[in-house]
């Protein structure tokens, strides 16, 4: 296969892919060649369909489909009184999976970085405080990791929403130091959401 161009090129785009090396990647290939009809096909439609339909929603950062409005901002149907900050979109799957939370998310795209002074304008911050205002939010529980970076996106956010009348919280216990959200299992994700704390002086 090392002679095939075609595969070669395929195996360094998979290899990109978190957790695949080379050898995952041919692995995976074969799989897709010995069975084309049945994978390869549906799935140049599926990532044409992505690639097409698929984006960031600019206000609230979770991911959204063209053809219908956001279902975690733009949905008249969900109406609820709080918003669960996360760092990115993968951290949103892993509370959602867990069914802890039901409420609205807010995905930032990252967190802020001493390594980069303008990463405040790259986040979903300004984005943040309207929602709070507009859509009426009691509650805003951040769900940060427990990183330096988290930390620090975390203070940051707190000091925004200073002027507003909402109770901010952030995830308490179960929560290791320099842990990641995304990673973390069910258990640990329900015991840091009910072990929440209040970072503005309000009740959780």
């Amino acid at each position: 296969m090392k002679n095939i161009p075609e595969i070669e090129n395929l195996v360094k785009l998979i290899s990109k892919l978190p957790g695949l090396g080379p050898k995952s990647a041919r692995r995976i290939i074969l799989k897709l060649i010995n069975n084309r009809n049945e994978l390869i096909k549906p799935m140049i439609d599926s990532l044409t369909d992505i690639f097409k339909n698929i984006s960031r929603c600019q206000l609230c950062g979770t991911l959204k489909s063209s053809l219908s409005e956001c279902n975690n901002c733009g949905n008249s149907n969900k109406k609820y009184n709080k918003i669960c900050v996360v760092e990115n979109i993968a951290d949103q799957w892993s509370i959602e999976s867990s069914s802890i939370y039901q409420g609205y998310f807010h995905i930032l795209g990252g967190t802020i970085s001493n390594s980069n002074i303008n990463r405040k304008e790259d986040l979903l911050i300004d984005s943040l405080v309207k929602r709070v205002t507009k859509d009426k939010i009691e509650e805003v529980i951040i769900a940060t990791s427990a990183t330096v970076e988290g930390q620090t996106t975390a203070f940051y956010i707190q000091d925004k929403l200073k002027d507003t009348n909402v109770t901010i919280t952030k995830l308490a216990q179960g929560l290791p130091v320099g842990g990641e959200i995304e990673n973390l299992d069910d258990g640990t994700l329900v015991s840091a959401f009910k072990n929440r704390h209040g970072l503005n002086g309000r009740k959780d």
